[in-house]
């Protein structure tokens, strides 16, 4: 059963909508009967997004609103929390999902930086200073799902920018959860959703048909919704080449640098690479 949150005429608003996960997330939630509003950039996108919805959608177009906004601007983020109380009296379901990757270099561009920090990090913080306040007056169980990624767990090398902004993420989420379930009358629950290999927009790279490894965005979105409904925090996505058990050892053996005083990211380091290999094995 779909977490009781998800009902109809209850109001998800999705930033990141217009495609991948944000779209397979905004049509579950339309087709069960919710009011939907995906941000987004690119008008062709959201009306194309739009279309879809409204056919998912039992109520069709009019529980349905799209908005051009960008997340790394908090002046347009609660222009959207308005809109949103405006037309539809409020929200239900935040999910923070918009991400950009276009690549990073340690020592790359500054503007590059800031914008994948923008709209990743900032984009999060935005999203939930602008809502949840007012989610959490309303009084009502809501739901607070921030999409994170395992690069933020175990920080591989090649983009540090999106590594960075990952981890802020996670520790962002954790943070909330812990505020919420702290704050008298609260019934708000935030969420981190950790997706694995997702063949999408941000992933294809000018791949046309998805990799066999890959998971499509839909069966990280259906995983996604039966753990929200178990209550699970951490929402660990495995994909078809990744089982949860090797995540599981990928994202100890991170945390065991620190505990063991290994060099950072050993993972990768020549003088380490057998003893992970054993490690993985359970050895």
């Amino acid at each position: 059963m779909p977490h009781p949150v998800m009902s109809p005429n209850h109001v998800a608003v999705i930033t990141g909508g217009a495609s991948g996960i944000g779209l397979a997330a905004a049509t579950r939630f339309a087709q069960a009967g919710m009011k939907v509003c995906i941000a987004d950039l690119g008008d062709d996108r959201l009306k194309a997004a739009a279309t879809k919805l409204s056919s998912a959608a039992p109520g069709g177009a009019a529980d349905i609103m799209t908005a051009a906004v960008d997340v790394s601007r908090a002046d347009e983020v609660a222009g959207l929390e308005a809109a949103v109380a405006k037309e539809f009296g409020g929200t239900d379901i935040l999910m923070n999902n918009a991400g950009i990757q276009p690549g990073s270099a340690m020592f790359g561009p500054a503007d590059n930086w800031r914008r994948i920090l923008g709209v990743n990090l900032w984009g999060v913080i935005n999203g939930t200073q602008a809502f949840a306040p007012n989610m959490i007056k309303r009084g009502r169980p809501g739901l607070i799902i921030n999409t994170g990624s395992k690069q933020g767990i175990t920080t591989p090398p090649g983009d540090p920018a999106y590594n960075v902004s990952k981890a802020g993420v996670k520790a962002f989420t954790e943070a909330l959860q812990h505020e919420l379930r702290n704050t008298d009358g609260c019934k708000i629950s935030a969420y981190l959703l950790i997706p694995g290999f997702v063949f999408t927009g941000l992933t294809a790279r000018g791949r046309i048909e998805k990799p066999a490894g890959a998971w499509t965005a839909e069966q990280t979105v259906d995983f996604m919704i039966e753990h929200l409904s178990a209550g699970d925090f951490y929402i660990l996505c495995p994909d078809n080449d990744v089982p949860r058990a090797l995540d599981e050892r990928r994202i100890l053996w991170a945390a065991g640098d620190i505990v063991e005083n290994r060099p950072p990211l050993s993972r990768w380091h020549p003088d380490f690479g057998d003893a992970f290999a054993a490690f993985v094995k359970g050895k």
